[in-house]
């Protein structure tokens, strides 16, 4: 974790006109290369922010040098030009997602503009940042102020760039490019089904009061709409009424956009409709942020029937989920469904990619009521990592799991966002590794011992090299008595249909069950955070000695001798279910050779709380609902999640004002293209805590400029002022200070405030960078640094740590000064 120098582009660019006549190209300008680093990680560098945020970044001319690097040698600005389709090449693969771009553009007066670009991570107009398409999808286009004058473009960039504004008529408009529709099955009820489609607003003035209208074979239904800020970026829900399709086929589905009385807009998009037994698709509203998601489905044949086994497949990198689906044939046993892990590459399957998984199984449960028996797990690449990172750490969901061309850790394979580093000698950088430990997929194999495993793999696999798959196997024979290998000859990454659909995977998986709870009584779990997986079976990790350590519980019951023994490991709390013994039963428990503890159980149901103190334990209450437990409990990242609402304060100066209502409009901005989702952004003025009960605040600015922070913050151990952040007893001083950290709402059992904080507008424009959204990447309860981070890399983190188990500063989980 290094910091480390890759690339700048540096582009000054002449502008040249396509055959629309309201978009502009960049074509020409300058690159250099070697200084900024984003990765898997909270901690990050970028020499040109710097720059920026301390007043001291300037444009470049032709063969000046920007930098020295750590050998000494030279940064150069370089003259370059696009290629006849307008991309900027980003100095190679080695300097993939490393880039910089500077742009330019002369307008003749303030005016908006709509900003397309492809390969960018981020985009800062004028010092504004925005957010970025680093996979180059082409489809997200943002809203920008441009001044009267010189306008200057700074875009981070990857393989490529490609750049251009556009200048459309209208200034609120829908934007079919990026919708979420349904794959309609023509057998089920189809009166009240739900889409998606981006609305742009590059006017002055919030959209608010609005509706949509949809109208398909003659079905007609208003929706209304969400708030839109201005100069925004929103995808909205709209319902829609296809009950009246009856033969398999596309239809047009018309969109129309309507203030009061007047039509704003309208598009024409299509829905397709399948026959019965068809691969089809269903969106649902997820509980993570209110927006819609899909799942696709490939039904079994002839029909669906309940207690069938259910197949749940997670798809690779790119790959759309009804795109997975249509990869396996129709099961004469079960139903498959496709999650999407938000979007195509999305979050890994990893921490919002985690809990669109769960969703889905979820819904699919409840939607076609499986055996709870025959409950299975697959996926290739991408989804062949997730496979491994879902059986690991939910290993009481799935009787089988089959990973196909899959790779077990981000530590060791990465895609756009880089690796997860694997070590260092910073403590800090330790701690923030720590924070990441849930990713650590070979550190927590022994949790499939109760599961089947078949590894599935290509031996000529030039995407996902093969020595993943004997990486595994290897790892799996020293423990494992039930999984099975193979290696296709010759196959690559993709062979066929077969890569996911491998028949002999579901003859494995129909070998296979998920016992019982009263026939399991060896249980051997482990787990890195109680708040992302705490429980196996009849038996809890509830709370942890050291946080985002790994805990590990090996108990073995005895029904008829009534008792349970075992070990633990990084465990301050426990909860044991002890229905297998009936009622009347005194049960006895020893843990850790120390003291047993005899129980007699008062119902058929009971289960109990142990707390381990000094070097015994005891019987406790269940924790309170302000400590930390499986429903709360920390990390900065977990903030964003229970529909969260983005508050930006407005008390502060005008550039403080701006920066928070500009980064809450990036992050916005972030989350739309990372994970499909859709935030209510609202001035800290508007807040009130009875209209948002039960959602998550992510609160941006400080004590000072925002009115929020006294009503949710008042009792939180750190208090960010301007020009000072107070840590318990400790004081930091100066305008350059950020703070990321969560902090538990007092009037509620499992929601949070995630603040994102400076103490001036230096340290909140250090704060601008969205790492917590990068999948993987593992963030503390709280970090604190200094602008200079982006310079120095972790010297530049003043400190970061843990809360406690009843969210207090504890020394010995806090690193730093």
């Amino acid at each position: 974790m290094k910091s480390r120098l890759i690339l700048l582009l540096y582009i000054f660019c002449s502008i040249t006109c396509c055959t629309a006549q309201d978009t502009v190209y960049f074509d020409k300008g300058f690159q250099v290369n070697g200084v900024q680093h984003y990765g898997r990680e909270a901690l990050y560098t970028d020499l040109p922010a710097f720059r920026m945020y301390s007043g001291k970044l300037q444009a470049p001319t032709a063969e000046e040098v920007f930098y020295k690097d750590e050998k000494g040698q030279p940064l150069v600005w370089k003259p370059v030009a696009a290629d006849s389709l307008h991309r900027f090449r980003g100095g190679g693969r080695m300097f993939a997602n490393s880039g910089y771009l500077y742009v330019s553009y002369q307008s003749s007066r303030a005016q908006k503009a709509i900003l397309n670009t492809q390969g960018s991570s981020a985009v800062y107009v004028n010092g504004v940042i925005h957010a970025g398409d680093p996979y180059a999808l082409g489809w997200l286009y943002i809203p920008v102020e441009l001044k009267k004058g010189l306008n200057e473009f700074y875009i981070r960039s990857g393989y490529f760039t490609l750049a251009c504004l556009a200048f459309p008529k209208k200034e609120i408009f829908l934007d079919a490019a990026d919708p979420t529709l349904p794959v309609v099955n023509i057998s089920e009820d189809n009166t009240a089904l739900k889409g998606a489609v981006v609305i742009i607003n590059n006017s002055s003035k919030p959209v608010s009061g609005w509706k949509i209208r949809s109208h398909i074979a003659e079905g007609t239904v208003e929706t209304a709409l969400p708030d839109i800020p201005a100069i925004a970026t929103r995808k909205i829900i709209f319902g829609f009424n296809a009950g009246n399709i009856h033969q398999k086929g596309k239809y047009d589905l018309q969109l129309t956009l309507i203030n009061g009385k007047k039509t704003a807009d309208d598009i024409t998009t299509s829905v397709e409709c399948v026959a019965p037994g068809e691969h089809y698709s269903t969106t649902f509203v997820s509980d993570i942020d209110g927006s819609l998601q899909y799942y696709a489905v490939t039904p079994q044949s002839p029909a669906p029937t309940e207690n069938a086994a259910l197949f749940l497949s997670v798809h690779g990198a790119g790959v759309e989920a009804i795109g997975q689906a249509r990869a396996y044939r129709s099961k004469d046993w079960g139903t498959l469904v496709a999650a999407t892990n938000r979007r195509p590459r999305g979050f890994n399957w990893e921490d919002w990619g985690r809990l669109d998984a769960l969703e889905v199984l979820a819904s699919a449960k409840q939607k076609f009521r499986p055996d709870p028996q025959h409950i299975y797990l697959t996926g290739h690449s991408m989804g062949g990592h997730g496979t491994w990172f879902l059986g690991a750490t939910y290993p009481d969901k799935w009787a089988a799991i089959a990973p196909s061309a899959g790779y077990p850790t981000l530590k060791e394979y990465g895609s756009h966002d880089g690796k997860i580093p694997d070590s260092t000698d910073s403590p800090v950088e330790q701690l923030l590794l720590r924070a990441g430990n849930q990713s650590d997929v070979v550190k927590l194999a022994e949790n499939y011992k109760p599961l089947g495993v078949y590894i599935f793999h290509g031996d000529a696999d030039r995407t996902v090299s093969v020595e993943y798959a004997r990486q595994m196997k290897k790892v799996l024979a020293q423990f494992h008595t039930d999984f099975a290998y193979k290696e296709y000859p010759g196959g690559g990454h993709w062979i066929s249909n077969e890569s996911v659909d491998w028949p002999p995977i579901f003859d494995f998986f129909k070998r296979h069950i998920i016992l019982p709870d009263s026939a399991v009584n060896h249980i051997d779990f482990k787990t890195s955070s109680p708040g992302i997986s705490s429980a196996f079976r009849w038996a809890a990790i509830i709370q942890q000695q050291r946080p985002l350590d790994f805990s590990r519980m090996i108990f073995d019951r005895d029904n008829a001798a009534k008792t349970i023994k075992g070990s633990t490991e990084n465990i301050s709390m426990l909860k044991l279910a002890l229905d297998q013994f009936g009622a009347g039963s005194t049960v006895k428990i020893t843990l850790d050779s120390l003291n047993t503890i005899s129980y007699k159980t008062m119902t058929a149901a009971d289960s109990i709380y142990l707390v381990k103190q000094d070097m015994h334990w005891v019987l406790s209450e269940a924790p309170s609902p302000m400590q930390k437990n499986p429903l709360r409990y920390g990390t900065f990242k977990e903030a964003f999640n229970h529909r969260m609402v983005f508050v930006y304060g407005t008390r502060g100066t005008k550039p403080e004002n701006e920066w928070a209502h500009n980064k809450a409009r990036f992050d916005a901005e972030s989350w739309y293209y990372r994970g499909n989702g859709a935030v209510d952004i609202i001035a800290d003025k508007d807040f009130a805590e009875e209209k948002y009960a039960g959602r998550n605040i992510i609160l941006y600015g400080n004590a000072q400029t925002n009115s929020a922070w006294k009503a949710l913050l008042s009792d939180a151990p750190i208090q960010v002022d301007r020009n000072k952040i107070a840590i318990g007893k400790d004081i930091f001083t100066g305008n350059d200070l950020a703070a990321y950290f969560i902090w538990p709402m007092k009037n509620s059992p499992v929601t949070s405030v995630g603040i994102v904080a400076g103490t001036g507008i230096e340290g909140m424009q250090a704060a601008n960078a969205s790492q917590y959204f990068a999948g993987g990447s593992g963030f503390p309860d709280f970090i604190i640094f200094r602008l200079d981070m982006l310079r120095d890399g972790s010297k530049g983190i003043i400190t970061a740590g843990f809360f406690d188990n009843n969210w207090k500063l504890d020394d010995k989980n806090r690193v730093g000064e």
